[in-house]
């Protein structure tokens, strides 16, 4: 009941790590590559299992991939016809069960992730749609050709002619689509104590929510060393894993490169305790290869909340400003710099 326990949790994880990954709103080829790099993880056997999703003539695999003896496959279709499959290899034999060393339940898992991706694919499609359709009268001369099914399928006309209509409403509903829901904390107990005591960090991030009108607090889970961040992270998703680096300067940046290696998608933060150690830092680590960004602790816990708007900014800013048409800083500073001329 254990065994079977764990596997059914690595599938939950694999679909929701796959939901995360699409609402990141990264282009197609980053998204169907960290899907694929996930898909081994949520088999029996994932030290031997790698995965290929295929779609419009290119692969995007998973680390190491080969294709192996032992194979299970699933093609998907979008609604405009374009044609992918998902792919899982065994490399090596194992034990017959439901569908050759496979079980049916992992038959249910690739169904469901080739109808994620199928639907995240049309979604994309729709978008592209929604963009080009622009002016009303070109939308008008589309319905014009209603009456002649050959030449135009009605039923995506209407669509796009619904959509076209509703897109003001809507648009604010599609900024800031990804939002930080769980964080990872890696810190000694007496780092994680000292957080809590000096900046009253649950009550100051409450309050940083509640004075912008936001609801969606993310939850922060703190672990204290490498074991207890693998055993979080293989239980369910994260968006973001912070470390903090206090009196111990090694074993972080040991954690941050096991990490890096196990999960290469999760965004990794440093944060340091005060800006005397910066310098020192990057002298230790001159390359920061396994770390996205680097932030100071200096006694005030909003620092954690201007983690979280910085991770979110960072995959929401090309949707919201493609999309919503929102500025960028230094959008306004050339509207500035122009009125100034």
């Amino acid at each position: 009941m254990i065994a079977e326990r764990k596997e059914r949790l690595k599938e939950l994880t694999c679909i929701n790590e796959t939901t995360q990954i699409i609402k990141e709103n990264r282009s197609i080829e980053e998204t169907l590559t960290q899907i694929a790099t996930i898909l081994p993880r949520a088999w029996q056997y994932p030290e031997m299992t790698v995965a290929r999703i295929w779609f419009e003539g290119k692969d995007y695999v998973s680390q190491g991939f080969r294709e192996g003896d032992w194979r299970q496959v699933q093609k998907f279709e979008t609604i405009d016809n374009r044609k992918g499959s998902i792919e899982v290899y065994y490399l090596k034999t194992f034990p017959e069960l439901d569908e050759g060393p496979f079980l049916k339940e992992e038959r249910q898992l690739i169904e469901n992730m080739s109808s994620i991706i199928s639907n995240y694919l049309n979604s994309q499609e729709a978008r592209k749609m929604l963009q080009k359709s622009s002016e009303d009268d070109t939308v008008r001369e589309e319905l014009s050709h209603f009456q002649h099914p050959r030449e135009l399928n009605s039923r995506m006309l209407l669509q796009k002619f619904l959509a076209k209509q509703n897109a003001n409403r809507d648009i604010f509903h599609d900024l800031m689509r990804y939002k930080v829901k769980e964080i990872l904390l890696v810190a000694t107990l007496y780092d994680a104590f000292s957080i809590e005591k000096e900046g009253r960090f649950s009550e100051h991030i409450l309050g940083e929510y509640s004075q912008l009108n936001l609801t969606s607090m993310p939850r922060v889970t703190g672990v204290s060393n490498y074991e207890e961040a693998i055993e979080q992270l293989n239980s369910r998703h994260f968006d973001i894993v912070i470390l903090m680096i206090g009196n111990d300067k090694v074993t972080p940046m040991q954690v941050s490169a096991r990490v890096k290696g196990d999960y290469p998608y999760i965004p990794i933060y440093v944060l340091l305790n005060n800006d005397r150690e910066v310098s020192s830092f990057k002298e230790t680590n001159p390359t920061l290869s396994n770390i996205d960004h680097l932030f100071v602790w200096n006694g005030d816990s909003s620092i954690f909340f201007a983690m979280v708007k910085h991770l979110e900014d960072k995959v929401n800013v090309e949707n919201d400003t493609q999309l919503g048409l929102v500025k960028t800083l230094g959008d306004l500073l050339l509207t500035l710099f122009a009125a100034a001329l």
